[in-house]
């Protein structure tokens, strides 16, 4: 018989959220460590680790009256957050897209035979940057699926822009190895290794 699988950190945010949003209470440390294991199926232990978490991204408001702490959280200022983190990431995403189109210019404008390989080293190296960044934001964006889904729609169609821009650039790459090969009879490894382009590179999917 298998072990049940414990919830994850961001699964226990969103249920310690849930807390807040469907009782509209203030709460202290306490009630929430009667509650959250009750209700919610978060743990007694962790309750502290994932409130101080929330606190910190200003998901839930807190503020102490004598010698207690009160906590409380309402939906609006929840969505107002993400929704702003969204605008954030969007923005991200269109400046991806804008230096990847930068890329695909200077490479169709690149001269074969130039003997100098600086310059392509460098966009083959901010081109492998811009694949980790674009990895980066569809994690992002994956914590906030459940946020305006137009929005995220709109996030996704621009990240596919960006990814069709990148393999164009990638295209153009292949059809100059090709056209070297066949001029100079350059193998492909020795056009590799002159120009600095890695072994690896290929499409994105």
């Amino acid at each position: 018989m298998s072990k049940k699988k414990g919830l994850s950190f961001e699964e226990k945010r969103n249920r310690m959220l849930e807390i807040f949003f469907e009782t509209k209470g203030v709460f202290q440390l306490k009630d929430l460590e009667k509650i959250a294991p009750k209700e919610k199926g978060i743990t007694s232990i962790s309750v502290k680790e994932v409130l101080q978490s929330l606190v910190d991204d200003a998901l839930v408001d807190s503020d102490r009256i004598g010698t207690s702490n009160y906590f409380w959280a309402f939906p609006s200022k929840a969505l107002h957050i993400r929704n702003q983190k969204l605008e954030t990431l969007g923005s991200q995403v269109n400046e991806a897209t804008e230096r990847k189109r930068s890329l695909c210019q200077n490479i169709e404008k690149a001269n074969v035979g130039r003997q100098t390989t600086e310059n392509r080293a460098a966009l083959s190296k901010e081109l492998e940057e811009l694949r980790k960044e674009k990895i980066q934001l569809k994690a992002e964006l994956e914590k906030y699926q459940e946020c305006d889904p137009e929005v995220v729609e709109e996030i996704r169609q621009l990240n596919k822009i960006a990814r069709d821009a990148a393999n164009r650039w990638t295209d153009n790459v292949f059809t100059v190895k090709s056209w070297a090969k066949k001029k100079f009879g350059f193998e492909q490894k020795q056009i590799d290794k002159t120009f600095g382009i890695p072994e690896d590179f290929d499409y994105i999917d």
